[in-house]
Protein backbone atom coordinates (compact mmCIF):
# COMPACT_ATOMS: atom_id res chain seq x y z
CA UNK A 1 0.00 0.00 0.00
CA UNK A 2 1.20 3.38 -1.09
CA UNK A 3 0.51 6.54 1.39
CA UNK A 4 -1.13 9.51 -0.15
CA UNK A 5 0.92 13.03 0.08
CA UNK A 6 -1.18 13.32 3.07
CA UNK A 7 -0.46 10.96 5.04
CA UNK A 8 -3.72 9.14 4.60
CA UNK A 9 -3.85 5.25 4.28
CA UNK A 10 -5.39 4.68 0.93
CA UNK A 11 -3.73 3.70 -2.39
CA UNK A 12 -2.14 6.63 -4.59
CA UNK A 13 -2.27 5.79 -8.35
CA UNK A 14 1.13 6.76 -9.44
CA UNK A 15 3.77 4.91 -6.64
CA UNK A 16 5.69 7.79 -4.45
CA UNK A 17 8.95 6.32 -5.63
CA UNK A 18 8.10 6.55 -9.76
CA UNK A 19 6.95 8.86 -11.98
CA UNK A 20 3.75 9.62 -14.28
CA UNK A 21 6.37 7.98 -17.64
CA UNK A 22 8.64 5.81 -17.22
CA UNK A 23 11.05 4.07 -20.18
CA UNK A 24 10.04 0.15 -20.12
CA UNK A 25 13.23 -1.39 -22.41
CA UNK A 26 13.21 -4.29 -24.22
CA UNK A 27 17.00 -5.79 -24.29
CA UNK A 28 18.10 -9.34 -25.92
CA UNK A 29 20.39 -10.21 -22.91
CA UNK A 30 18.53 -7.75 -20.43
CA UNK A 31 21.21 -9.05 -17.67
CA UNK A 32 24.21 -7.88 -20.22
CA UNK A 33 21.93 -4.62 -20.28
CA UNK A 34 21.71 -4.20 -16.85
CA UNK A 35 25.97 -4.17 -16.25
CA UNK A 36 26.16 -2.12 -19.24
CA UNK A 37 23.41 0.94 -17.62
CA UNK A 38 25.82 0.28 -14.31
CA UNK A 39 29.17 1.06 -16.26
CA UNK A 40 27.79 3.53 -18.81
CA UNK A 41 25.45 5.84 -16.78
CA UNK A 42 25.98 4.45 -13.14
CA UNK A 43 22.53 2.76 -13.07
CA UNK A 44 21.40 1.56 -9.75
CA UNK A 45 19.47 -2.13 -9.59
CA UNK A 46 15.95 -1.57 -7.32
CA UNK A 47 14.44 -4.79 -8.80
CA UNK A 48 14.96 -7.82 -10.25
CA UNK A 49 12.66 -11.06 -11.05
CA UNK A 50 14.48 -13.38 -13.01
CA UNK A 51 11.99 -17.41 -13.82
CA UNK A 52 13.71 -20.81 -13.32
CA UNK A 53 15.85 -20.63 -16.35
CA UNK A 54 17.22 -17.63 -14.91
CA UNK A 55 15.88 -15.40 -18.09
CA UNK A 56 14.88 -11.78 -16.84
CA UNK A 57 10.90 -11.40 -16.46
CA UNK A 58 11.66 -7.63 -15.08
CA UNK A 59 14.02 -5.46 -13.52
CA UNK A 60 13.90 -1.59 -12.42
CA UNK A 61 16.95 0.89 -12.62
CA UNK A 62 17.31 3.81 -11.26
CA UNK A 63 19.37 6.13 -13.52
CA UNK A 64 20.08 9.33 -11.83
CA UNK A 65 16.41 11.11 -10.25
CA UNK A 66 14.49 8.59 -12.87
CA UNK A 67 13.25 4.34 -12.84
CA UNK A 68 14.21 2.71 -16.25
CA UNK A 69 12.11 -0.77 -16.50
CA UNK A 70 13.93 -3.40 -18.72
CA UNK A 71 12.85 -6.94 -19.05
CA UNK A 72 14.31 -9.91 -21.76
CA UNK A 73 12.94 -10.00 -25.33
CA UNK A 74 10.01 -12.37 -25.03
CA UNK A 75 8.10 -13.66 -28.17
CA UNK A 76 5.54 -14.80 -25.50
CA UNK A 77 5.01 -11.12 -24.69
CA UNK A 78 5.42 -9.70 -28.04
CA UNK A 79 8.41 -7.72 -27.10
CA UNK A 80 11.16 -7.50 -29.55
CA UNK A 81 14.73 -5.63 -28.61
CA UNK A 82 15.77 -2.71 -30.96
CA UNK A 83 18.59 -5.38 -32.45
CA UNK A 84 15.95 -7.85 -33.18
CA UNK A 85 13.85 -5.05 -35.09
CA UNK A 86 16.91 -3.76 -36.60
CA UNK A 87 16.71 -0.03 -35.15
CA UNK A 88 14.76 1.83 -33.16
CA UNK A 89 12.86 5.53 -33.43
CA UNK A 90 12.74 6.24 -29.76
CA UNK A 91 15.72 8.39 -27.95
CA UNK A 92 16.54 7.91 -24.51
CA UNK A 93 17.33 11.86 -23.24
CA UNK A 94 19.63 11.74 -20.27
CA UNK A 95 20.85 14.91 -18.21
CA UNK A 96 24.04 15.02 -16.85
CA UNK A 97 26.42 17.09 -14.69
CA UNK A 98 29.05 16.75 -17.58
CA UNK A 99 28.03 15.59 -21.07
CA UNK A 100 30.90 14.90 -22.56
CA UNK A 101 32.15 12.69 -19.07
CA UNK A 102 29.05 10.88 -19.49
CA UNK A 103 29.87 10.51 -23.45
CA UNK A 104 33.18 8.93 -22.94
CA UNK A 105 31.85 6.61 -20.37
CA UNK A 106 29.48 5.42 -22.05
CA UNK A 107 31.52 4.84 -24.77
CA UNK A 108 33.84 2.75 -22.71
CA UNK A 109 31.64 0.68 -21.58
CA UNK A 110 30.36 -0.19 -24.93
CA UNK A 111 28.37 2.09 -26.64
CA UNK A 112 28.73 3.27 -30.38
CA UNK A 113 29.34 7.08 -30.82
CA UNK A 114 26.60 8.64 -32.82
CA UNK A 115 27.19 12.35 -32.19
CA UNK A 116 30.31 13.59 -30.25
CA UNK A 117 28.88 16.17 -27.42
CA UNK A 118 28.77 20.00 -28.95
CA UNK A 119 27.22 23.33 -27.73
CA UNK A 120 23.50 23.39 -29.22
CA UNK A 121 21.53 26.41 -30.35
CA UNK A 122 18.94 25.37 -27.63
CA UNK A 123 21.46 25.62 -25.14
CA UNK A 124 22.80 22.18 -24.32
CA UNK A 125 25.57 20.25 -24.73
CA UNK A 126 24.24 17.74 -26.46
CA UNK A 127 26.14 13.75 -27.77
CA UNK A 128 24.41 10.74 -28.91
CA UNK A 129 25.71 7.07 -28.40
CA UNK A 130 23.90 3.38 -29.23
CA UNK A 131 24.25 0.95 -26.38
CA UNK A 132 25.16 -3.02 -27.36
CA UNK A 133 21.55 -3.23 -26.74
CA UNK A 134 20.26 -0.82 -29.43
CA UNK A 135 18.70 2.03 -27.64
CA UNK A 136 19.66 5.45 -28.45
CA UNK A 137 20.70 8.00 -25.97
CA UNK A 138 21.13 11.59 -25.90
CA UNK A 139 23.22 12.61 -23.16
CA UNK A 140 23.24 16.73 -22.39
CA UNK A 141 23.96 18.98 -20.35
CA UNK A 142 22.31 22.34 -19.96
CA UNK A 143 25.18 25.00 -20.41
CA UNK A 144 23.09 28.03 -21.24
CA UNK A 145 19.22 29.73 -21.26
CA UNK A 146 18.47 30.77 -24.79
CA UNK A 147 15.49 32.85 -25.08
CA UNK A 148 12.44 30.94 -27.03
CA UNK A 149 12.50 33.46 -30.34
CA UNK A 150 16.93 32.39 -30.88
CA UNK A 151 16.11 29.22 -30.41
CA UNK A 152 13.26 29.40 -32.99
CA UNK A 153 15.42 31.64 -35.48
CA UNK A 154 18.39 29.33 -35.49
CA UNK A 155 16.23 26.33 -35.67
CA UNK A 156 14.84 27.47 -38.77
CA UNK A 157 18.20 27.74 -40.13
CA UNK A 158 19.37 24.47 -38.76
CA UNK A 159 16.40 23.09 -40.85
CA UNK A 160 17.43 25.02 -43.81
CA UNK A 161 21.32 23.65 -43.38
CA UNK A 162 20.39 20.28 -42.93
CA UNK A 163 17.79 20.47 -46.57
Amino acid sequence: MHLRPDGASRLTPVPPDMNTLTPHLVCADAAGAIEFYKQAFGAREMVRLDDSQGRLLHACLRIGDSAVMLMEESSECQASSPVTLKGTPVTLHLYVEDADAAFDRAVKAGAIALMPPAEMFWGDRYGAVVDPYGHRWAIATHVRDVAPEAIREAAATFGQQAA
